[in-house]
């Protein structure tokens, strides 16, 4: 039985300033999906044309065992967080390295409400990943979607995917300020550099709820994972 996600997609945030935008088409969406871990587990729906990418030097770090047990530490020292973000995404599919890059939104409220929104060019959303209290809701407007599950349904999958992070905090800021997330068997590197970090101000009351939108078809995330192939 699928509960009802109680989250409210894109919460009244304000997003303004520079677009750094998706380099590739949307001819399609890519089909590769994996736990990228339990902070932002979204689907990789872009499609782009192969491109030359910088090398990211892989993060010397052991596995993670609680992947999500460590981000939520890194915040841990304030009441709450509100940033903007860039986030950048190098992967490799059939063999072909493709890099995408979009805007986010970072929220976080103590002591285990995480979101992350990403959007791509003029505003359009691209993913709504939240984690809250050991739940976690997946939203795509571009499938019109939307995921949940339980982080304890699918944590053999976390363990298999070899997970480092990396954080790097700048002297005398209470929080990191870019958060790195490999997974070197998939050939997949999340980078997220935030900007404009705002903490221990009040949230808007929506920012960790939802209800899904009329129309949207909920599944349960743990039976998508465990039923895709995965390249």
């Amino acid at each position: 039985m699928i509960r009802k996600p109680l989250l409210t997609p894109y919460p009244s945030l304000p997003l303004s300033g520079e677009r750094d935008g998706v380099r590739g088409n949307q001819g399609g969406f890519t089909q590769y999906w994996y736990v990228c871990i339990s902070l932002i587990i979204f689907c990789f729906f872009l499609s782009g044309c192969p491109k030359k990418v910088v090398k990211i030097p892989s993060i010397e770090a052991p596995p993670v065992k609680d992947p999500m047990a460590k981000l939520l530490e890194a915040f841990s020292s304030v009441d709450s967080v509100q940033a903007k973000a860039s986030i950048r995404l190098d992967t490799v599919r059939k063999g072909e390295e493709l890099k995408f890059l979009l805007n986010g939104i970072v929220l976080y409220e103590k002591p285990d409400k995480l979101r992350i929104l990403g959007y791509h060019p003029f505003g359009m959303g691209v993913f709504d990943a939240l984690y809250r209290g050991g739940e976690f809701f997946l939203f795509s407007p571009l499938q019109n979607r939307a995921y949940t599950g339980e982080i304890s349904e699918f944590g053999d999958l976390i363990a298999k995917a070899n997970i480092r992070i990396s954080m790097e905090k700048p002297e005398g800021s209470q929080v990191p300020d870019r958060i790195r997330i490999e997974m070197p068997e998939k050939e997949t590197r999340l980078d997220v550099k935030l900007k404009e970090i705002s903490v221990n101000q009040s949230l808007p009351k929506d920012t960790f709820q939802w209800v899904a939108p009329e129309g949207v078809e909920i599944k349960p995330l743990t039976q998508f994972l465990r039923g895709k192939k995965l390249e």
